[in-house]
């Protein structure tokens, strides 16, 4: 049987279950006050979604979506009232001409698809050619465009990002959640969305993790079942798969804007203000250590990204990360990036080594990524020993609880330092911390700028220099009203901020009347 038979039979299954499904009468009593009655020759409403959805998959090739709610549904139907993990999915038309073309594809061109003499743009010809050979070959009844389209989304299934492809390339999409392979979720402005996209089953889906994985040098599978990596634009992926991912394989897209956001972002979105942008471009010019404390998806790796945008041009600088995400724009940029063990457990380059190895790379700033276990020790030593300026990141829910779990880091590294010597260390080498919250409005936001003063006995003393006022509440959509305003402290670091003949002024840190956020823009 050819793909076209194929083709025919799965459209006339459907329209024929769409024509031939009775519609069960119901009493008026229980009819929907918006229903109104049907004429006798009108088509029935699965009759009318199914030719629909057929319609729409004819113009865009994509998997049909689910049919919309009634607008005033007297009571959930059993269908409603089922987990969505347990209703039927609706069949794409075309998934079966899909899954037997790619099928052919991989037969043909399988062994070069990690082909390192092809570049992306050589091997996205040659399967385009193959694959518009084998869609000839079979004589599908489609249209020009149909044809096109079928071909392209093939493409994208082999090639790219299968289902992934439409929303790596929506702007408003910040993230994208692959719980298993028929449901997938995004956050869109601070907000989880389910869906209607899907994987055709396990197997694809593993095939787009496997080829991402396998663009960055790493690899997945049942023995090393988890993975950080990145796609070409920097985003963020982690993957992770049976026997660790209970319910099928999982992955999670962090999205990195094709354009750096700049400080004048930052301000617009509400993430500080212009007196805020003032002081942390002063900071990072007179070489404070900054570290930016936060928890997941606070947005630590923008704020990193912006604070790097306000280094000098004629520095040095070196980065350090687990996978490649920084954008930083200056030209003079040595990027380091760590290595996983190979499968025979050897050859792992750490995070640490790194960092010991970019001290002897002659650098005016070390950034580092973020800061998660023992080099956080090294971090301190290389702040302490002449590299001002440098910065990173920490996951932590306030300034003080920064410090703390940078002292926890450093007690991994397993010197068996005293308490008091790690405090030391951390008071003489931290001069600013960055603390960053995603609200409960999806707004992320700078809370707390805070100040490493120094050593009092055993504690280390923390001075807040600007903080998060929250008294103006929020306004009838549930966006948070308050901004961040100065405490009227003048910090210590203003001293050293004009000595490098950077002009701060004192009416920065004094505090003026409560204004909402709204009135700064």
């Amino acid at each position: 049987m050819n793909l076209s038979d194929r083709l025919n039979i799965i459209r006339n299954q459907q329209a024929g279950s769409a024509v031939l499904s009775p519609v069960a009468p119901q009493p008026a009593s229980a009819m929907p006050e918006a229903e109104v009655p049907r004429p006798p020759n009108a088509p029935t409403t699965a009759h009318a979604e199914v030719a629909g959805a057929l319609r729409a998959d004819q113009l865009d090739g994509g998997p049909l979506l689910l049919p919309s709610a009634p607008s005033a549904p007297s009571a959930p139907s059993a269908a409603q009232r089922m987990p969505q993990s347990k209703l039927a999915p609706i069949l794409d038309p075309l998934a079966a001409v899909k899954e037997k073309a790619a099928e052919e594809l991989f037969g043909r061109i399988g062994s070069r698809l990690n082909d390192a003499s092809l570049t992306e743009e050589q091997l996205h010809q040659l399967a385009r050619a193959e694959l518009a050979g084998i869609v000839a070959g079979e004589q599908l009844a489609l249209s020009t465009t149909e044809r096109t389209r079928l071909i392209e989304d093939i493409g994208a299934d082999v090639l790219g990002y299968g289902p992934l492809e439409t929303l790596l390339h929506d702007s408003s999409v910040s993230e994208i959640m692959v719980n298993r392979y028929d449901r997938i979720y995004v956050e869109r402005n601070g907000r989880l969305q389910e869906t209607s996209h899907r994987f055709t089953g396990e197997a694809q889906l593993r095939r787009v993790i496997e080829r991402i994985v396998a663009r960055v040098g790493r690899r997945i599978d049942e023995s090393s079942p988890l993975v950080d990596a990145r796609l070409d634009d920097g985003s963020r992926v982690n993957a992770i798969i049976p026997p660790l991912a209970v319910d099928g394989s999982s992955m999670t897209i962090r999205k990195f804007a094709g354009t750096p956001y700049t400080s004048a972002d930052l301000i617009e979105f509400g993430t500080f203000t212009p007196d805020v942008s003032v002081v942390l471009d002063a900071a990072v010019r007179a070489k404070l250590n900054i570290l930016v404390s936060g928890g997941t998806g606070t947005g630590k790796t923008t704020m990193l990204n912006v604070l790097s945008a306000f280094i000098p041009g004629d520095e040095r600088i070196v980065t350090i990360e687990d996978a490649v995400e920084l954008q930083l724009q200056q030209a003079h940029v040595v990027r380091l990036e760590s290595r996983p063990p190979n499968i025979e457990g050897r050859g792992e380059i750490t995070i640490r080594e790194l960092v010991r190895n970019s001290l002897r790379m002659r650098p005016d700033r070390i950034v580092v990524g973020e800061v998660r276990g023992p080099e956080s020790l090294d971090m301190l030593q290389a702040m302490n020993t002449g590299h001002e300026g440098s910065i990173s990141t920490l996951h932590a829910n306030s300034p003080r609880d920064a410090v703390s779990r940078m002292e926890t880091l450093v007690l991994m590294a397993g010197m068996d330092l005293p308490l008091r010597a790690i405090r030391e260390q951390i008071a003489s080498a931290i001069d600013l911390i960055v603390q960053i919250t995603r609200h409960k409005d999806g707004v992320r936001r700078v809370t707390h700028i805070t100040e490493v003063h120094g050593m009092e006995g055993d504690i280390i003393t923390l001075q807040d220099a600007f903080a998060f006022d929250h008294s103006a509440g929020y306004d009838a959509d549930g966006r948070l009203l308050g901004r961040i305003v100065p405490t009227g402290v003048r910090p210590r670091f203003a001293e050293r901020v004009a000595d490098y003949g950077i002009p701060l002024p004192a009416s920065l840190f004094q505090p003026g009347p409560p204004a909402m956020l709204g009135e700064i823009r």
